[in-house]
């Protein structure tokens, strides 16, 4: 199964707090939250991957 992250957006002036990111099974093993942005405020350094 391919997997799934919860990403957070840490930024202060955004609104959202929480998203999932599903990806596909070909996804490269070194592609990560550092190439993603926020959806709403389009911030790059401002994600982190929650740990569970």
């Amino acid at each position: 199964m391919p997997p799934t992250e919860e990403i957070v957006c840490t930024d202060d002036d955004c609104f959202l707090d929480l998203f999932e990111n599903h990806y596909t099974y070909d996804v490269p093993d070194k592609f990560g939250v550092s190439e993603l942005s926020c959806p709403v405020c389009g911030g790059t350094d401002c994600l982190e991957a929650v740990e569970l």
